[in-house]
């Protein structure tokens, strides 16, 4: 009798692959609609990191980035040593570190106490009230700012001034520009933030309200017992995200902000970086690129440090 013959050994390759190729054929329309952003993620995050190679290098646009000098850890060092630094730094972590304790729950009480709402039309309004000033640009926001907290003509003073105060300087004082910044972050975001966590909230199964309202429960333990325990991954998952940006404060909002009188305290990365690289008087690209670098790899370390925990202490996590 003959021996039965042995399919090739790369045959389950050839065969995923057609398959593979019949499903790209099925679905070609939802492919092409998938390749437009594969292809902008592509272009425009990952092609640039080439780029990144200047940060090890004593770059000279004539010399190109292949035909500079390596420099290996140098410009690093020298950032690290700056008499700057640990100024930067600090102002770096301070305004993230407070516009995250005073931005990041604000969107999630606003959530809940929306879903207790029982009119729909103060509900809808409430919402649209306070997601409305997401639309403004930065631009027009610090225009707003500068307006409002005029020291002459601002309303803010105006009122303080009818109220029998005097004016304050909000924008000339170094103390109040924290403050201000992360104030008015607060009021542009808390309602465009809180769209995730309502829809979250709308997941959570409307029996369990039914049958805490039931045995006695008030409205606080209901929140307490079973909103928040409904949204905790939600919660979880957004923190996570949110700490990959405490060392990116926002370059345009602040760099609008800043002015001689407080550049003290509004001096951080990101405005570091660029006047490092494009308003100096000799603009220095690969320490530049390394400041940056820097304030990256921070990033990622925080967001892995805050994933590991959060997986250790509630199983929530990004993967």
């Amino acid at each position: 009798m003959q021996a039965p013959t042995k399919a090739p050994v790369n045959a389950p390759k050839r065969g995923k692959a057609a398959r593979l190729w019949l499903q790209v054929k099925r679905r070609w329309g939802l492919y092409l609609l998938l390749a437009i952003p594969v292809a902008y993620v592509f272009l425009f995050n990952y092609v640039p990191m080439y780029g990144v190679t200047i940060a090890f290098k004593k770059y000279k646009i004539k010399q190109g980035i292949l035909g500079s000098p390596w420099a290996g850890l140098y410009q690093f060092r020298r950032f690290i040593s700056n008499a700057k630094f640990l100024q930067i730094l600090v102002n770096t972590l301070a305004v993230s570190v407070y516009s995250l304790l005073a931005g990041f729950p604000l969107p999630i009480l606003l959530a809940i106490g929306l879903s207790h709402l029982v009119s729909d039309k103060y509900r809808k309004t409430i919402q649209m009230i306070t997601y409305a000033p997401h639309f403004l640009s930065t631009v027009v926001m610090v225009g707003l700012i500068n307006q409002l907290l005029n020291m002459h003509t601002g309303l803010l003073n105006r009122i303080i001034e009818a109220m029998g105060g005097s004016a304050v300087n909000f924008l000339g004082k170094a103390q109040y520009f924290r403050h201000v910044y992360v104030w008015s972050g607060v009021w542009q975001g808390a309602g465009y933030g809180a769209i995730i966590y309502i829809s979250a909230l709308a997941g959570v199964d409307p029996q369990l309200h039914e049958a805490a309202a039931i045995d006695g429960a008030s409205m606080w333990q209901r929140i307490l017992h079973i909103d928040i325990p409904g949204i905790l991954p939600t919660i979880t998952i957004m923190l996570i995200l949110r700490m990959g940006s405490v060392m990116t404060v926002g370059f345009e909002k602040i760099y609008l902000m800043q002015n001689n009188t407080n550049i003290s305290l509004s001096e951080v990365i990101e405005t570091y970086v660029y006047k490092q690289a494009l308003t100096a008087s000799k603009p220095d690209f690969s320490y530049s690129t390394a400041v940056g670098l820097f304030q990256n790899v921070i990033s990622l370390i925080l967001v892995l440090t805050t994933n590991f925990i959060s997986t250790k202490v509630s199983s929530y996590g990004l993967w």
